[in-house]
């Protein structure tokens, strides 16, 4: 069974997390996808902030 995520399986993703938590440690890791998440929020909301900008200049 393939996941839509570009394409990997199940093993890939196993392969991988292992790998990660190999790496980095079980200490780490809640930090780094804290990190992530943040990563993520702030571009979410900077894409808001372009959309919110264009209706403004259209309404202009």
């Amino acid at each position: 069974m393939k996941l839509l995520f570009l394409g990997l399986g199940m093993q890939e993703i196993l392969v991988i997390a292992i790998l990660v938590l190999l790496l980095f440690g079980g200490k780490k890791i809640p930090e780094l996808m804290k990190g992530l998440g943040k990563g993520v929020k702030n571009f979410k909301d900077g894409m808001n902030g372009l959309d919110d900008e264009k209706e403004n200049k259209i309404e202009k």
